[in-house]
């Protein structure tokens, strides 16, 4: 009995002893023969991990020359607003398209290198146009240094829930007729403080209690004119040369117009221009798109 147990037990030793070797020998071929011989699936996706990690090494030399692009970008953004603004640019918003698709994990890999790469090379196109644009800008700047137009508000602290009309066809509150509006309301109490909204020379100041009542017009040269109108006082006189944001005046009313408010217009070459055209550089682009949508949501002028 002893006997037969033990050739039992040597039997059953002798065939797991072959499953072992049989497993590890086949296991070794497998190995041998993945290193060696390659499916078509797997070649393919060789292929592609090469193709991207040259891709990609790319890509990232492109990053790194857009950064130094757009930094110096930003710098010559900033010396601008200190120029003209004398405040620092505003911050770039941070959003790519990469935070756009965020999540979507339904897009292939050749999507994200496709969009990469086309980015990339938009973005260096426009970097090229706007460093273009700047040098334009600063040499402008440097041979018309008294030339800049009205780019800031002449009220301070303003919200955009005082923006009234702008430029065009308005209901007319006195006569309560569609008629052309050459200016922007700002509603602002009497008295409130009136400044220069850029540099130049008092061009002319009428002295009325009609129509648009007192105005004080400012030339800035080369063709751009400002004009404060339904002032109560006006502290320069015709010829004097008045700086950006210097006070000017007091807001008034008339006896045709609504409301107390200031009625700013920006001429160029004698012609009506849209102030919000220009006011956007002293606002946030939150509130300068508020003032937008007042200005133009608004369909009666207060004069």
């Amino acid at each position: 009995m002893k006997t037969r147990y033990s050739r039992w037990r040597i039997v059953l030793m002798g065939a797991l002893r072959f499953l072992v070797v049989t497993l590890s020998v086949f296991i070794m071929c497998y190995i041998v023969f993945a290193l060696i011989f390659s499916t078509d699936e797997e070649r393919r996706l060789q292929r592609e991990n090469s193709l991207y990690r040259s891709r990609y090494s790319r890509l990232k030399e492109k990053e790194m020359l857009i950064g130094d692009v757009v930094q110096g970008l930003q710098e010559k953004d900033n010396a601008i607003y200190r120029e003209l603004f004398e405040t620092e640019a505003p911050s770039p918003d941070a959003m790519t398209a990469a935070d756009l698709i965020a999540g979507s994990d339904s897009l292939s890999e050749n999507f994200y290198l496709g969009a990469t790469a086309s980015a990339s090379g938009r973005t260096m196109l426009m970097a090229e146009q706007v460093d273009q644009n700047f040098d334009a800008i600063f040499r402008l700047l440097e041979t018309r240094r008294d030339s800049i137009p009205p780019l800031t508000l002449p009220l301070k602290d303003m919200s955009y829930v005082q923006v009234g009309a702008s430029v065009g066809v308005k209901q007319n509150p006195l006569y309560k007729v569609p008629m052309q509006h050459d200016g922007l309301d700002l509603i602002a109490p009497q008295g409130a403080h009136v400044y220069a909204a850029a540099s130049g020379v008092v061009s002319e100041v009428v002295h009325s209690r009609k129509g648009l009542g007192n105005i004080l017009e400012i030339d800035h040269g080369n063709g751009y004119t400002s004009r404060y109108c339904l002032l109560a006082d006006m502290n320069a006189a015709r010829g004097t040369r008045v700086r950006r944001g210097q006070k000017i005046g007091t807001v008034g009313i008339s006896g045709t117009v609504s409301a107390p408010h200031l009625h700013f217009e920006i001429r160029f070459r004698g012609e009506p221009c849209d102030p919000l055209h220009y006011l956007f550089a002293s606002l946030s682009p939150e509130d300068y798109a508020r003032m937008v949508y007042m200005a133009y949501a608004t369909s009666q002028s207060l004069d």
